[in-house]
């Protein structure tokens, strides 16, 4: 459950994501987009991770770098993502733990292409990896960069 100290509008656990965001553009920019930097950054992103999340995020992981091997893993507020070519985020887990939610989720960025009409998801509640969750991530995913 996420701290209820909201100094500045934010939780505690904001506040940590947003700290260790600076951290994360201020390494990104002397490591430039090196794929093995992002590499090496959401590996130990995921190492870090409770067992429940790390299942989670290593699941995503396989499917990303089998179904879009373009995108290059870079973390986001901490949390294990993926960008394009530009270095812009196109998707992430957030795991549970993290911000003391029931689920972890996976997010889509503006610049994942899942567009559909007017209204589309760009989340999505994540419990277990499963063959029907891996299934329809990885449609989401080859969606998302297609």
């Amino acid at each position: 459950m996420a701290t209820s100290d909201t100094s500045g509008g934010l939780s505690k656990e904001e506040r940590e994501a947003v700290k260790q965001r600076a951290k994360e553009v201020r390494e990104q920019e002397k490591a430039g987009k090196s794929r093995a930097a992002g590499e090496k950054a959401v590996q130990d992103a995921i190492a870090q991770l409770e067992p429940e999340d790390k299942v989670l995020a290593e699941g995503l992981y396989a499917v990303v770098t089998e179904v879009a091997p373009d995108l290059v893993p870079k973390t986001y507020y901490g949390m294990p993502g993926f960008a394009n070519a530009e270095g812009k985020i196109v998707l992430f887990i957030q795991p549970a733990k993290k911000f003391g939610t029931r689920y972890a989720t996976i997010g889509f960025e503006d610049k994942a292409h899942l567009d559909d009409g007017e209204l589309w998801p760009v989340g999505y509640a994540i419990r277990n990896w499963t063959p029907a969750v891996e299934q329809k991530i990885t449609e989401l995913v080859r969606k998302a960069v297609g």
